[in-house]
């Protein structure tokens, strides 16, 4: 039996976001919320969608 895919609590995902691009929490957290339906619409497999938003994120708050 595969061991399962722990996935990341989105609270710290949000806070580290938010610490490293210099964002409030709440930005971040409206970002990410979004991002994760967009992936979730058109994904097929959902183990990895918390880390593809996650990145999407801190790319998109790092160019402004």
């Amino acid at each position: 039996m595969k061991p399962a895919i722990k996935t990341p609590d989105p609270h710290d995902i949000v806070r580290e976001i938010a610490e490293s691009t210099h964002t409030d929490e709440e930005t971040v957290s409206n970002l990410y919320a979004e991002t994760l339906d967009e992936y979730r619409r058109s994904a097929n497999i959902f183990d990895y969608l918390p880390l593809l938003a996650a990145k999407r994120v801190r790319e998109r708050l790092q160019r402004h």
